[in-house]
């Protein structure tokens, strides 16, 4: 047996876009999760650091995000990771990984 379990607790970055594949809806955005700043006990200093997913969402919750989900909205977001490799028009092979939302809650926020 295996897992490929996410959960992300963030802030969008960009109101969502929204594209069809036949007649199923697809949201896509980004979100962003902060790591705090911290000191480690020998006294150095560890600056904030933050990190941006690619999330997708298919279906009802790509019409929920198009009417409801903005930039600045808190998400909390349970999903999957899934990668995939293409070649661009100028044959370079681009990777990307991608979250794909399986259950999330609007938090609040903008």
């Amino acid at each position: 047996m295996s897992v490929n379990k996410v959960i992300l607790i963030g802030n969008v970055g960009n109101d969502p876009e929204i594209r069809y594949i036949e007649t199923r809806p697809i949201a896509s955005f980004r979100l962003a999760t902060n790591e705090r700043e911290r000191t480690r006990p020998d006294g150095t200093k560890i600056p904030e650091r933050t990190e941006w997913h690619s999330i997708i969402m298919w279906d009802s919750a790509a019409e929920f995000a198009e009417k409801y989900i903005r930039r600045g909205s808190r998400l909390y977001i349970e999903g999957k990771i899934r990668y995939r490799i293409w070649e661009d028009r100028n044959a370079i092979k681009r990777n990307v990984t991608e979250i794909y939302v399986d259950n999330f809650e609007l938090l609040g926020g903008k």
